[in-house]
């Protein structure tokens, strides 16, 4: 009995084995037909026996489900990436096969990609970058891509991943450019490879062939990781990565930026000013930076740096508008001190005399803060903060004049015309 049984069960497994190769062999033709949904049908009834396939057939059937799923490029999203995981699946991925169906894979997905791209669809070029970096893993740069055109959309959470993917592959985007200068016109050209460059020269029409080094994207992809990071108020996380970022770009400005902003919405004022400082160090030349230095100056209390970095600030661009305006609230705030003596002096003699010195000192004050104003509303005409504040100046200086013809401009800036 116990011998019967097991020819009766050999016999099963041979009878099994034979209905899934009829049914492969049915989803190998309908493929070549182009009837991927009688495909995806026969082979839907191989996929509950696959485990009992041998190595070749289960490969055979991978290799089918994926070009039935991909159905040529037309295939759902979904359809493609199961696609990619069954071609995944595969075990002999050096077949003259698997290797055609993967050109054809990517070229699909670029082709797509870059209509997607051309149609600013960012989000779907996004994804068949991707596609096409799942069907050929050795071409990072279509993973840097999907990353990219991901940030575009501000699909903040896929960027991240796709760039730590990047981070943790260790890729850079380092490429060899083929140039040689063009005789005609003396412009340096690229080519696609080293050989056509030098057919070119061979031929005369080009002389000077290089071969360049592009720039690393290591720096920037740790870089849009922090402030990813920083986008979705993740700070911990964020001071991480730009730790990361700054040792792959130490001189990036707008990174060292970036970092000192999360320390001032974390409270951190003092990593906030030394960070400002370094920045300002490495680009003496930069006037925002001043004044940040400034504001951060003025929240302390230290009111005489604050003027400092502010004019310098202002020496650097005469346009820039804040701080103009931050320099004339930082001289009008003394001003309080002043009015809070004046109404606290008694009628003396002594009083008296007290209050035309402080009298005095107040119109100091908007004498010094004039000059701000008025620049600001020649950077910004439209500014009704700035014209209010400097009408109510000119009323209390006495100039009647400019007062009136800045109540005039306030009156229109309110009616809106």
């Amino acid at each position: 009995m116990k011998k019967q049984f097991l020819v009766a069960f050999a016999i099963l497994i041979s009878t099994i084995s034979f209905a899934q190769k009829k049914e492969l062999k049915a989803a190998e033709k309908a493929i070549k037909g182009n009837n991927f949904a009688e495909a995806k049908a026969a082979l839907s009834s191989v996929s509950p026996m696959l485990s009992s396939l041998d190595a070749k057939t289960k490969d055979n059937y991978y290799f089918l489900n994926a070009k039935a799923l991909f159905a040529n490029g037309a295939g759902s999203n979904d359809d493609i990436n199961l696609a990619l995981e069954s071609l995944g699946n595969i075990g002999n991925q050096n077949s003259p096969e698997v290797g055609e169906l993967k050109q054809e894979m990517v070229n699909s997905f670029l082709t797509k990609g870059n209509e997607y791209y051309e149609k600013n669809d960012y989000s779907s070029a996004s994804h068949s970058f991707e596609q096409a970096y799942r069907a050929s893993t050795r071409d990072t740069l279509y993973l840097y891509y999907a990353a990219s055109t991901a940030v575009s959309v501000q699909d903040y959470d896929r960027s991240l991943k796709l760039y730590n993917e990047l981070k943790d592959l260790g890729f850079t985007g380092i490429e060899t450019e083929y140039v040689a200068t063009n005789k005609e016109n003396g412009e340096e050209e690229a080519f696609q490879s080293a050989s056509l460059r030098d057919l070119s020269v061979k031929a005369g029409t080009h002389i000077n062939p290089k071969a360049n080094k592009t720039e690393s994207k290591r720096a920037e992809i740790v870089k849009n990781i922090a402030l990813i990071h920083v986008s979705n108020g993740e700070n911990e996380m964020a001071l991480e990565a730009m730790d990361d970022a700054r040792k792959e770009n130490p001189d990036d400005i707008n990174l060292l930026l970036s970092e000192a902003n999360i320390h001032y919405r974390m409270g951190n004022n003092e990593e906030f000013r030394n960070l400002l400082q370094l920045a300002t160090q490495k680009d003496p030349n930069n006037p925002e930076l001043q004044y940040n230095l400034g504001v951060i100056a003025a929240e302390s209390g230290d009111k005489e740096s604050a003027k400092k970095y502010y004019k310098k600030s202002i020496e650097l661009d005469p346009n820039y508008i804040n701080a103009q305006i931050n320099m004339a609230a930082l001289i009008l705030s003394e001003e309080e001190a002043l009015i809070e003596e004046m109404n606290g002096l008694g009628s003396s003699a002594a009083d008296d005399r007290r209050y035309d010195e402080l009298r005095e000192e107040r119109k100091v004050l908007y004498q010094n803060a004039i000059p701000y104003l008025e620049s600001a509303l020649e950077i910004e005409s439209d500014n009704i903060q700035a014209a209010k504040t400097l009408m109510n100046i000119y009323s209390v200086t006495g100039d009647d004049a400019k007062f009136k013809a800045l109540k005039a401009k306030v009156e229109v800036l309110e009616s809106g015309n």
